[in-house]
């Protein structure tokens, strides 16, 4: 039987058919986020475990873990790190290649962004393959952060992306579940 919390965040989420390209189920939480209750409920569940807690910056990955961490930093009361694809940041920045299901990308954050020993929460909206989260994990513990967690609305279990984040010691936090991709 399914929650109340995943009934309201199942019927949030639009799910679009061979989008970007034949085969893939895109799941786009713009239609979450224009919900004030769905996106009210993905934040509260996302911040609860760490009420309480020393959290001293939350870093989102673009675009959408912008909107969902901004919102967590918020109610933590924390700092915010925008990991930004690279060419992106005014100021000196560190920069990781990561790989994409079709060959590799370079992200980046600001060099002074997190001091060593700071605990961070990574954001994005959704872990598929773990590709791009693998790299933000890399990229923030090059500046010496302590990953306390790394959070998603959405998971694609079947992708692998989960695993790939606990092998590398990181706890993750999802609420919902797709199978399939």
């Amino acid at each position: 039987m399914k929650s109340s919390l995943e009934d309201t965040l199942l019927s949030a989420i639009r799910t679009i058919p061979d989008y970007p390209k034949p085969g893939i189920m895109f799941r786009d939480i713009t239609t979450l986020l224009g919900n004030a209750r769905a996106f009210r409920r993905a934040i509260d569940e996302l911040v609860h475990p760490y009420a309480g807690t020393k959290i001293d910056k939350v870093a989102g990955i673009e675009a959408r873990g912008f909107i969902l961490g901004g919102a967590i930093a918020h109610q933590l009361s924390s700092g915010f790190i925008p990991i930004r694809k690279k060419g992106k940041l005014p100021h000196e920045t560190v920069r990781v290649a990561y790989s994409l299901e079709y060959g590799l990308d370079e992200m980046e954050m600001h060099k002074d962004a997190v001091a060593a020993g700071e605990k961070v929460i990574l954001v994005d909206d959704l872990i598929a393959t773990g590709g791009t989260a693998d790299g933000a994990v890399r990229l923030l513990r090059q500046m010496g952060a302590d990953i306390v967690a790394a959070c998603f609305i959405i998971d694609l279990p079947e992708l692998g992306g989960r695993r790939k984040l606990e092998a590398l010691d990181v706890p993750v936090r999802t609420l919902i579940a797709f199978e399939g991709h």
